[in-house]
């Protein structure tokens, strides 16, 4: 049962978000924090580290480890596949139905007004996991250092998270 609970909240998840993984992120704390209170913050802000470090989309990687972290190898195949399941059939049904529109004035115009709130929810996210973390000189100097990386010099991510690992072991 745990397993079809765990499949349920993120088929929601994955069928009411658009944006990415990133614009899930808020709707994940929602559902398995605040609501379920399944795991804790600090919880989910280390599941996010691991996800962003690991291969492949963010949402599907949290869907992942919150679902072992709740229900072991069944719990990650229920949430993976959840999370997965409504892109899939919406990209399916775009395939076969809105291609033909693609150059519609009303399409296009809705798109244009879907973007901006992505883009709200990828803030959103962001400042919520912000908030959460417990700040000091050092984990704001990295978070400085890591955001310099990232937009002035284009490092890549995962080369920035693994330098923040490593500054981490020793500073903390």
């Amino acid at each position: 049962m745990a397993f079809i609970k765990i499949f349920i909240i993120f088929f929601k998840i994955g069928l009411f978000t658009f944006g990415g993984g990133y614009a899930m992120l808020p709707l994940i704390e929602r559902e398995i924090i605040e609501t379920r209170h399944w795991i804790t913050e600090d919880d989910f802000v280390d599941i996010l580290a691991v996800a962003e470090m690991t291969p492949g989309p963010i949402a599907v990687n949290s869907a992942t480890f919150v679902g072992y972290r709740i229900g072991g190898l069944g719990g990650a195949v229920a949430g993976t596949f959840g999370v997965v399941l409504p892109s899939f059939i919406i990209i399916l049904l775009i395939v076969t139905s809105l291609y033909q529109y693609r150059y519609h004035p009303k399409v296009a115009q809705a798109f244009k007004g879907i973007r901006p709130v992505v883009i709200a929810l990828i803030i959103f996210a962001a400042f919520k996991l912000g908030v959460k973390q417990h700040w000091n000189v050092a984990s704001a100097g990295i978070a400085v250092v890591a955001f310099l990386m990232l937009m002035l010099f284009n490092i890549h991510p995962f080369i920035v998270i693994m330098l923040g690992a490593i500054a981490g072991v020793f500073l903390f």
